[in-house]
């Protein structure tokens, strides 16, 4: 995971086009009030992701993985700019299928469909709990659908361990054993066969991997990008948003060839909604700390 990306900060990162979600969405009545209910606050937008600086849990072994630096100060040019390097993986970021074989797509040939999609929360905080090597198997998945119906095409699956509370403390977000064996919740790979039956988008986790912390083969990662998924790793905020009814905008950084990159995620959801599911996830985040 020593991927990296070098900027001058002249250049922008990623930018979303309102438009182009509401053309991909025109067929869905309530996903066209999201949107259009931003700018009176009707709508919650929820930012998933974390603010890159050097300060967050890099994966184990890397070194070196964001560095930053000024190229013009007001004092002295009139302007200010900065440049930075960091590695592909490092903070909120996705994985794009190219990652891991048998994937080849890099992620500026991700098609722009799957970055717009119904989010499907799967909450396992107090399985987590008791847990940490806990995987998500396709009972988990059935027993969601038995309570919300069936998972649509075109979802992005976000599972909500609770490890968000422990970020960004390295000793607690990694969790290593004395072997250095690191120890946190994830998808097995029953579930992951059951949601490309189900033609889902992407993957997602509040975790470093939506593998589980002690796999040293990462099946999902092989599995689910050689499909085609991308996996979205250091999600934040997971505890406010509902099982479902909440909609997301995933925005990476279009870098050519990219293994993948830090990505912009945003959760749109009704603001009553977000206030109950707030309410909900809260008992199961402390149970995690």
């Amino acid at each position: 995971m020593r991927f990296f990306i070098s900027f001058g900060s002249r250049f922008g990162i990623l930018g979303i086009s309102f438009l182009a979600a509401m053309s991909l969405l025109g067929q869905n009545a309530p996903h066209d009030d999201l949107l259009a209910n931003i700018s009176d606050g009707k709508t919650q937008v929820i930012d998933l992701t974390y603010a890159i600086n050097d300060k967050l849990v890099p994966w184990p072994g890397d070194k070196r993985f964001f560095e930053a630096k000024d190229n013009a100060t007001v004092a002295k040019d009139g302007v200010f700019t900065r440049s930075f390097w960091m590695l592909e993986h490092y903070g909120t970021h996705l994985d794009a299928p190219i990652h891991f074989p048998p994937g080849t797509t890099p992620v500026d040939k991700i098609p722009v469909k799957q970055f717009f999609g119904p989010a499907v929360v799967i909450d396992i905080q107090n399985e987590s709990a008791k847990n940490a090597d806990y995987l998500v198997d396709a009972a988990h998945v059935e027993a969601w659908e038995k309570r919300h119906g069936k998972i649509p095409a075109g979802a992005i699956v976000l599972l909500r361990t609770g490890w968000a509370s422990r970020w960004p403390d390295v000793t607690r977000y990694r969790n290593q054993d004395a072997l250095g064996k690191m120890h946190f919740p994830g998808f097995s790979v029953e579930a992951v066969k059951l949601l490309l039956d189900r033609e889902v988008s992407g993957l997602g986790c509040d975790t470093l991997s939506v593998d589980y912390g002690a796999s040293s083969d990462y099946p999902v990662h092989h599995l689910g990008l050689g499909a085609g998924l991308y996996n979205l790793e250091n999600l934040a905020d997971l505890g406010k948003l509902p099982e479902t009814g909440a909609f997301l905008i995933v925005a990476p950084i279009k870098l050519e060839g990219g293994s993948g990159g830090p990505v912009r995620v945003f959760a749109l959801l009704p603001n009553a909604t977000a206030r109950a599911s707030a309410t909900n996830a809260g008992a199961g985040e402390q149970a995690t700390k």
